[in-house]
């Protein structure tokens, strides 16, 4: 398509400025390439960004996605991001009650020290041997596949002979995770930690003939290439800080304020509409990347849009004057809460809350995660709050589909929060609402967002972080050789809802523009 007299042209737009449009930016801005993005909101950075959401209150928290896994460190070399990962030195604790006394499992602080907590929860070795043995086969996975994220997609045989491992692939890529994890696992606590990685923003049962749990699990095993999640230093906001510099260093114009609202196209170009306060304009570009759902997509070029894959997650910011004492009596808080701390996440909990939840009812032990931000970077609080002992928590529930918040949001969610802080509480020797900062007008200092409200913040459809139901990592038909490519051929999806995409990676971001660097280096046009 040839751009209109006076049309401003690009040799790319790229549709929103969340991380992965800004790596897309980067990678074409420094290839020569002129790159214009185009953000709705009056910031860059979508779901990865850190904000100070209590009034007074100097806590930069990160606001919606919260923790590292999935970014490649080729990407954080190729772009020379000024960004550091920090790694947390306690992996889990989840607490429970047995035999009428509180304990629970502490996983982290040294092989020895996980093993003794096995054989204290378990009163043997057979758990501890088993988790050694299955996560060393996922650890082997992922130092096959996780290289595979940044290449084209290899087909399904091709990554199953660089997997090299029958037992592994049919464990992770063809039969439920929950059969997996009841041949390896007998206690039910630790079956439900490891399930947990299964569930993280999919709404599915262990034993989902889709396999949506699988696809879920393998993307939080692989990360790195050792399955490590890690805190970003400076909050979720330094990260896309560092990549819109980078973007703007290399010479791609970034504007906020401009809402694209249509997408024309033929196999020359496309042209974008966008709007601003101001009015509307139109650019011209050689390539479109978009870095939005599918659904989105499908609005700006006016395809039929897909039924939106529903998200099922509690996210809760908290600021607290101090951590909480625990009723287990032989872990600190700030070891438990340095971690992941799984609340009522047992294996026959997590059946129980899905089952609930499928049947169009809040699960009546609501399901969450929690993690402290500030014990492993403290650098997110302002110097008086550090000095004073404050610490944030992130917590992030499970089995909570969208559909369930539809009559009442602001009720359901009140109601869901109300009884997912009392399940924390069961293991708590005080209440949290005792250890709750107050922000300047006296509130205290915990907000709430359910899958309803993040379709509004963030336009995900139906919620989803992950933009639609996850992929495999291989080629299937229509996926093209990047796992980007749409039916128009002159825009890509650059987004969350490609494939390989899901989580704070960088990875669709960097496909798109190997994928436009292709593209011209075979047709010279």
């Amino acid at each position: 398509m040839s751009a209109n007299q006076g049309t401003r042209a690009y040799d790319a737009v790229i549709v929103g400025a969340g991380h992965n449009g800004l790596v897309a930016a980067a990678y074409l801005a420094r290839a020569g390439r002129s790159v214009l993005v185009l953000e709705r909101l009056g910031h860059t950075g979508g779901a990865a960004v850190s904000s100070r959401p209590f009034a007074g209150v100097e806590a930069r928290l990160s606001r919606y996605s919260y923790l590292v896994s999935l970014l490649p460190p080729k990407i954080v070399a190729d772009l020379g991001l000024d960004f550091r990962l920090r790694s947390r030195t306690i992996s889990s604790y989840t607490p429970v009650e047995r035999a009428g006394r509180p304990t629970g499992l502490l996983v982290g602080g040294g092989e020895e020290r996980t093993r003794a907590a096995f054989a204290r929860l378990t009163g043997g070795e057979r758990e501890y041997a088993a988790w050694q043995r299955f996560y060393g086969m996922t650890g082997r996975v992922a130092e096959r596949v996780f290289p595979t994220l940044t290449e084209p997609l290899p087909s399904r045989d091709e990554l199953r002979r660089r997997v090299d491992d029958e037992t592994a692939w049919r464990t992770l890529f063809e039969e439920p995770v929950g059969a997996a994890v009841e041949e390896h696992f007998e206690d039910d606590l630790v079956r439900g930690v490891v399930l947990t990685d299964a569930l993280i923003g999919t709404f599915a049962d262990a034993h989902d003939p889709s396999l949506a749990q699988n696809r879920c699990f393998l993307y939080h095993v692989i990360g790195g290439g050792t399955g490590a999640w890690d805190v970003p230093v400076g909050g979720m906001g330094a990260l896309t800080d560092a990549l819109a510099a980078a973007a703007r260093t290399a010479g791609a114009e970034i504007v906020t304020g401009h809402e694209a609202v249509r997408i024309d196209g033929d196999a020359d170009g496309a042209e974008v509409t966008y709007r601003t306060a101001d009015g509307e304009g139109v650019v011209a570009a050689r390539h479109v990347l978009v870095n939005a759902s599918p659904h989105e997509l499908a609005v700006l070029t006016g395809a039929a849009a897909p039924e939106p894959a529903e998200g099922a997650q509690l996210k809760v910011n908290m600021l607290l004057t101090r951590l909480p004492r625990l009723r287990d009596p032989d872990v600190d808080p700030r070891e438990a809460f340095a971690g992941t701390f799984h609340i009522a996440e047992g294996y026959g909990q997590l059946a129980t809350a899905h089952a609930q939840a499928a049947a169009g009812r809040l699960p009546a032990a609501p399901p969450s995660e929690i993690y402290c931000h500030s014990l492993t970077d403290p650098t997110i609080l302002g110097p008086e709050l550090a000095g004073r002992g404050y610490q944030t928590l992130t917590l992030f529930g499970l089995h909570t589909p969208a559909r369930l918040f539809d009559h009442d949001n602001d009720a359901v969610r009140e109601e869901l929060l109300e009884s997912t802080l009392a399940q924390l509480d069961a293991h708590l020797a005080e209440p949290l609402a005792d250890c709750l900062a107050t922000d300047a007008d006296g509130r205290p200092c915990i907000e709430a967002k359910t899958p309803l409200d993040l379709e509004r913040d963030l336009r995900l459809p139906g919620g989803n972080i992950f933009h639609r139901a996850l992929s495999w990592p291989y080629s299937q038909p229509g996926t093209g050789r990047w796992g980007v490519e749409t039916a128009h051929p002159r825009v890509l999806l650059c987004g969350a809802g490609a494939v390989r995409g899901g989580g704070v990676s960088g990875v669709p971001g960097h496909n798109a523009a190997m994928a436009v660097l292709e593209h011209d280096r075979n047709h010279q046009d």
